[in-house]
């Protein structure tokens, strides 16, 4: 059974000791102030959520997306905040602790996918299986180190962001608190666990993996600093962090409530069918005496189904602690509330409506193209010496240049560390360069 006075520690990433407690600028607080003026969540600005590269400038971005789930996360965090701290007489820690460890979590949560949207993290796949198939004869790579790649995940990118890359001189990276660290690791696993141990394991924490072989360890450290429940001895699996159901609510919240808005913004869902799906949860029938026009009724709608939302998940993780403590609980949050049918339906409706528009459908193929391209040149400038090889390496920036001593999935991984950092606008320029569509 997990403990809240452990997953609560004010332990660092690379620091010795735990902080003291101060009634200043807390722990957390400092956790959340340092990812906002990070490099990675800056590019966050360039990055698309839904619409990539959108000319209507109400559409969000992945740092108007991170920043408003954060918000939600934190008020998730303090209600329940409130009641666990009253639970087990936690005199150490504050409600708004509970709620700053999620705000900063979800601040995080994206911070490691690619350009493009999550058609960017399977173009880098693409790109490596494709790349692969061609050198794979001359190329050494361990099970587990293929399976990274094979694999690639913006949220075991954002871990080695997080632990490693941002402020690489020390130990830890950006040295934030190991509850914040835990809580954003949404997917507490390897990449590579063989279906004898996963056993037809149904849980929503191992779909994906969060971490890559080489922040195994960096986790491993965090696990045990807040002591997650191992699930496995034979690899590195371990049950969530009880505050990371709060983060997956509230992207989830997040994108069914706000992609909807988008949609109907953007003009493909119908200001009818949006406030239809709105008002099932937000229940405000007397909208037309609240706002003036249709942009001001389905803003008002989407801030009470967001505000409904987040009541009903808290109360629904208040419900299940123990289990959620004895890891036993291992499902999405949402999924449980009174509105999961109508959720099902905005899903749907985004999905048809937005997601397969032609528009939307016609960035992520280029997607594809453009981040497999930069895949392939950059690798291959970085394992093989020719002419064009050794111009294309010129063009890397120093930190992401790999020394000749490196392993092959090393240097494989500063590729990928370099391309995922990207903003969309960046990828698209680089690429109509390697191309000679463009010329500076």
């Amino acid at each position: 059974m997990m403990q809240w006075n452990k997953l609560l520690t004010r332990q660092r990433l690379g620091k010795d000791k735990p902080e003291k407690a101060e009634d200043a600028r807390t722990s957390f607080q400092r956790d959340y102030d340092r990812l906002v003026f990070s490099s990675p969540f800056r590019r966050l600005k360039d990055k698309t959520q839904v619409f990539s590269l959108a000319k209507n400038d109400y559409i969000r971005t992945r740092l108007i997306h991170s920043l408003e789930v954060s918000c939600v996360g934190r008020s998730l965090g303090t209600i329940v905040g409130y009641k666990i701290k009253e639970r087990h007489e936690l005199d150490d820690f504050t409600a708004s602790d509970f709620g700053d460890i999620v705000a900063a979590a979800c601040l995080a949560h994206d911070i490691g996918n690619p350009p493009f949207g999550h058609a960017g993290e399977d173009a880098i796949r693409s790109g490596f299986a494709s790349w692969y198939e061609t050198v794979k004869e001359k190329l050494t790579l361990r099970k587990q180190e293929k399976a990274d790649l094979d694999l690639f995940e913006g949220n075991a990118q954002g871990f080695r962001i997080l632990t490693r890359l941002e402020m690489q001189a020390r130990t830890g990276g950006m040295q934030l608190t190991c509850p914040t660290l835990a809580t954003f690791t949404k997917y507490p696993r390897e990449s590579l666990i063989s279906t004898d141990i996963l056993n037809d394991y149904s849980g929503k924490s191992a779909k994906k993996h969060g971490f890559f072989q080489a922040e195994k360890e960096l986790f491993a450290t965090v696990a045990d600093t807040v002591g997650l429940i191992r699930r496995s001895p034979d690899v590195a699996w371990w049950s969530r962090h009880p505050l990371a159901f709060l983060v997956e609510a509230a992207d989830d919240i997040c994108y069914h409530i706000v992609d909807l808005e988008d949609g109907y913004r953007m003009g493909y869902i119908s200001f009818k069918k949006a406030k239809k799906l709105l008002n099932e949860i937000a229940k405000r029938p007397d909208i037309k005496q609240k706002a003036n026009t249709k942009e001001e009724q389905i803003k008002f709608l989407r801030a009470i189904a967001i505000n409904n939302l987040v009541q009903e998940v808290a109360t629904i993780f208040l419900e299940r602690e123990q289990e959620l403590l004895a890891g036993i609980f291992d499902g999405d949050l949402i999924s449980l509330t009174s509105y999961a049918e109508t959720l099902n339906c905005i899903q749907s409706q985004t999905r048809n409506k937005v997601f397969n528009h032609s528009e939307v459908i016609g960035i992520q193929v280029a997607g594809y193209e453009v981040l497999g391209h930069l895949f392939t040149e950059f690798v291959n400038s970085t394992l093989y010496s020719t002419k064009k090889g050794k111009l294309v390496k010129l063009m890397l920036p120093k930190e992401f240049c790999p020394a000749e001593s490196e392993s092959s999935y090393r240097k494989i991984l500063k590729i990928t560390d370099y391309i995922s950092g990207m903003t969309d606008s960046y990828a698209t320029n680089l690429f109509q360069e390697l191309k000679g569509i463009s010329l500076r």
